[in-house]
């Protein structure tokens, strides 16, 4: 028996959404009380908002502080790194995001590194970015451009350990590939893109083929992130009560 609290991690790509409230969260719930409601619910969260701005080092102490035990946050790269320098000399820029997102010590999750669809399959960037990487902390890259989607990329990404992301973005929809020590999954939208639930039997076959996961011995951590109309908590609420059901804790 397997403990699947401690194996399979289920949360939201992000928490702060307005269009929360009443939905999801308390009408009367202050907004400086939402992350504490949502870590009731879920052991971890995907930061969004360190894709646009790199949050100060303080900011990942306060949230490490508001923190239960066990909770872990996974942190989006910021696109300077992804988006304008494209994986390229990113010495410095990478060392300035790693520093203060270490604050998040124990709570730190794996790094998620979204690369940009006009990038397009580049072994020799993509190996060259891997070897900067901190080996303590845990990779995992999303690609947006299908060229990536090759043995050649696979076996990249697991000889540095990294991890592949399994997504359903529209038009560049990835295989359900595994790489590296870890399983990462990021459900864009059930109907549309950030929009629309997940039917009952799509969350119970990933249920299914995340359980297979963690018995071939790796963490599974997926996110939700059709925010709208709190579509991400009611099927990250389904697909944990699915896990559970299907192996309990042991």
């Amino acid at each position: 028996m397997i403990s699947m609290p401690s194996a399979i991690h289920i949360g939201c790509s992000g928490w702060n959404y307005r269009h929360w409230r009443g939905a999801f969260y308390p009408d009367r719930l202050p907004v400086k009380k939402w992350f504490s409601f949502y870590a009731e619910q879920f052991d971890t969260v995907e930061i969004n908002n360190s894709f646009y701005r790199l949050p100060k080092a303080e900011t990942f102490d306060s949230w490490r502080q508001q923190a239960p035990p066990d909770f872990q946050f996974s942190v989006k790269a910021n696109r300077f790194i992804t988006q304008a320098k494209k994986l390229k000399d990113c010495d410095e820029p990478l060392a300035r995001m790693i520093v203060p997102t270490r604050h998040l010590g124990q709570t730190l999750g794996p790094i998620l590194y979204q690369l940009p669809p006009m990038l397009g399959l580049n072994l020799d960037r993509l190996e060259a970015f891997l070897k900067l990487l901190p080996g303590d902390l845990l990779h995992v890259f999303e690609f947006r451009n299908r060229s990536w989607y090759t043995n050649a990329t696979l076996a990249l990404l697991d000889r540095f350990g990294a991890g592949f992301v399994v997504h359903d973005f529209p038009e560049t929809v990835s295989p359900r590939w595994v790489a590296g020590k870890l399983v990462y999954v990021r459900f864009h939208g059930g109907v549309g893109k950030y929009h629309g639930r997940y039917s009952d039997k799509a969350l119970l076959d990933w249920s299914d083929w995340m359980i297979c996961q963690v018995r071939a011995g790796r963490s599974v951590w997926a996110y939700f992130n059709n925010d709208v109309e709190a579509a991400a908590i009611n099927d990250a609420l389904t697909l944990k009560a699915m896990v559970r059901q299907s192996v309990p804790a042991a």
